[in-house]
């Protein structure tokens, strides 16, 4: 299998990996410079950077960086007594530098109003690939978002499992109502996406929660949602409410442990919201 035909494969997947490879080698060692090591996010590998437990170490470091997404420089240097796989004995050097491969971020937007389409606009921008769902064709076309991966125009019940939603997806809920948005917040809340926001006031996202807690969904499963979404930057009409979202959804990817969560207005940032929901 070639290794970046495979790369290629699990980015459309919206699979994260890593690539080892050798750069620098001095001595013998039982491989060669360039040589590469990929490693999935399952753990499963394709190629070689020589076996034994070089590639063991190697491995366990690939884990880490396709967890952190920051990339690692190793430094092996082989004694004389160094065994491999191929029954090599070497005394060389060789460095080895570990890279993250991740896909390109996903946002899928669901509502094709005025809000939606700045939110596209901006998150394109900002290197986000956009997908617009909304049940009305009218409302989600090319033509209409002619900066989006893809378009969907039918109920959206039936467009959920056509959607490839891993943890590098981004759901964004900004429909026409609020039974609407419940419909799509039901769906969401059972995915694995890294952000999950919707629109809307305090008192609607208490509500609709509470809708929602009355079928038998766990709080638990709302921790995660920001709803008013956006950042709170005192953003008024659809181009700034935009700024504010995909400015959260950069927060989000960049540093999804930092304290900006304090900065949103996510429905469980603050002990007084918890309060309204008991």
């Amino acid at each position: 299998m070639d290794i970046y035909d495979e790369i290629v494969r699990l980015r459309k997947l919206g699979q994260k990996c890593a690539v080892a490879t050798i750069v620098q080698v001095k001595g013998s060692i039982p491989s060669y410079e360039s040589a590469k090591l990929l490693v999935r996010e399952d753990g499963s590998m394709v190629g070689t950077v020589g076996g034994g437990c070089v590639e063991a170490d190697v491995w366990n470091a690939a884990r880490e960086v396709i967890e952190t997404e920051k990339p690692r420089h190793l430094t092996f240097s082989l004694g004389q007594d160094a065994a491999y796989d191929e029954g090599l004995i070497c005394g060389g050097q060789l460095n080895i530098f570990v890279e993250p491969v991740v896909p390109q971020p996903r946002a899928f937007i669901f509502g094709g109003g005025h809000v939606s389409k700045s939110i596209s606009k901006v998150a394109n921008l900002a290197g986000f690939a956009t997908i617009v769902i909304d049940d009305r064709e009218a409302f989600a076309n090319p033509d209409r978002f002619p900066e989006a991966e893809e378009t969907y125009a039918d109920e959206y019940e039936s467009v959920f499992p056509k959607l490839t939603v891993t943890g590098s997806s981004y759901l964004i809920i900004v429909t026409r109502g609020h039974r609407d948005d419940m419909r799509v917040l039901r769906w969401a809340v059972t995915t694995q996406a890294h952000y999950i926001s919707m629109i809307g006031s305090k008192r609607k996202t208490i509500s609709v929660i509470h809708e929602l807690e009355k079928e038998g969904i766990s709080r638990v499963a709302f921790e995660n949602v920001f709803a008013p979404m956006g950042l709170d930057i005192g953003s008024e009409t659809p181009e700034e409410i935009a700024v504010s979202v995909v400015a959260e959804m950069i927060a989000m990817r960049r540093s999804p442990n930092s304290d900006w969560r304090a900065l949103s207005k996510s429905i469980f940032a603050h002990e007084n919201l918890k309060a309204l929901l008991k």
